[in-house]
């Protein structure tokens, strides 16, 4: 017959159980290994410390599946180490083809285009507000190409490109 302890300390009940801290820890080594994916150019954009910057470079070198699978153990405790987790899962996520959060963000810079092929100083004004780094003739020129395409009943070139600047402005200004 097993014994279970009669008294309950207060700091023991506010422990984790085993099966959570596994889960978390499975969760770390998840996002360790998404981040092992990204490309070097993303990385940069991320707040990590030097020693998980190190080890996600290093993770490239295994090529054991054995190796690999312990390095990726070490990556999820340097994840542990991390000040900022919550901004480094949004940027995963947002680079995630399948998720939610990746959707929400093109989405939205479909919807900063559409605003700017109306045409409207206002817009334009608005987008430059919210990325200064923008270049205002770049945008001009591609908004009147695109309303000339459309007038013209031609294919979308110009406004594809808008959607690549637009892009590119908003991941550079992040």
């Amino acid at each position: 017959m097993t014994e279970f302890p009669e008294e309950h300390d207060g700091p023991q009940d506010e422990e984790k159980s085993k099966s959570q801290i596994k889960r978390e820890m499975q969760a770390y080594q998840e996002l360790g290994r998404r981040l092992v994916e990204l490309k070097p150019a993303q990385l940069e954009k991320l707040p990590l410390t030097d020693k998980l910057r190190a080890a996600l470079e290093e993770a490239h070198r295994h090529t054991a599946r054995g190796a690999l699978k312990r390095h990726l153990s070490f990556v999820g405790k340097l994840m542990r180490e991390q000040p900022d987790l919550e901004a480094i899962q949004a940027y995963v996520e947002r680079l995630d083809s399948s998720s939610q959060a990746h959707a929400q963000y093109f989405h939205q810079l479909e919807r900063w285009r559409d605003r700017l092929l109306t045409g409207s100083p206002e817009e334009q004004e608005a987008f430059i507000a919210a990325y200064p780094d923008a270049d205002r003739q770049t945008i001009r020129q591609l908004v009147r190409q695109a309303q000339k395409e459309a007038a013209e009943n031609k294919p979308p070139a110009a406004s594809r490109k808008l959607f690549k600047l637009i892009r590119q402005v908003a991941e550079n200004a992040d």
